[in-house]
């Protein structure tokens, strides 16, 4: 088995809170171990991730100028899925975790 550690999704957040942001490859495991929400906007943002449907981060606000950072360790096994958005683009998301193949 391999494990190779690996930025699950990094980017711009969507105003689509139902957006897939990373589904775990045919034959493999990921384990998410950190998500960090930035927002780079003058006012709060709120903020929605799913790890395979159920609600990990449920619609959190995000003040001004501001990062929240959540450590967990999560399994996602193949074909699951990580969605998520955001109230504006100005929202980064960085999803940190392994993959085990």
């Amino acid at each position: 088995m391999a494990t190779v550690s690996k930025a699950l999704f990094r980017g711009a957040a969507t105003t689509n809170t139902g957006t897939t942001l990373y589904t775990t490859p045919s034959g493999s495991t990921a384990i998410v171990t950190n998500i960090a929400i930035s927002n780079t906007a003058a006012s709060t943002s709120t903020a929605t991730i799913a790890l395979n449907g159920i609600n990990v981060v449920p619609t959190v606000s995000i003040a001004a100028n501001t990062v929240v950072v959540i450590d967990l360790k999560q399994t996602l096994t193949a074909t699951q899925t990580i969605t998520g958005g955001a109230s504006t683009t100005a929202v980064t998301l960085h999803i940190s975790g392994v993959e085990v193949n």
